[in-house]
């Protein structure tokens, strides 16, 4: 499941530089994230790293539209950052 940043995003730009999969960016209003991309830091962290840094609590939810099992997060990461591999 990919995750989700909500309205009680204040824009303090600190999740964006910290996701490894460059999954989040600036939206028309507050940051987003790409679904596409977010695989919640599986691969590289035990938990995901914009929710860590994120000041505002219950700002980066799991995504109900995006539901993921983490083998499927491991599979996104492996195509994303070692797809020349396999």
């Amino acid at each position: 499941m990919s995750l989700l940043i909500t309205k009680r995003c204040i824009n303090c730009d600190m999740c964006e530089p910290e996701c490894p999969n460059e999954a989040i960016s600036m939206g028309e209003s507050i940051y987003e994230i790409n679904s596409d991309r977010c695989t919640e830091c599986v691969g590289h962290y035990d938990t995901p790293t914009c929710q860590k840094v994120c000041p505002i609590p219950n700002t980066i939810l799991k995504d109900p539209a995006h539901v993921e099992s983490e083998e499927q997060l491991w599979d996104k990461f492996v195509l994303m950052h070692h797809a020349d591999k396999i």
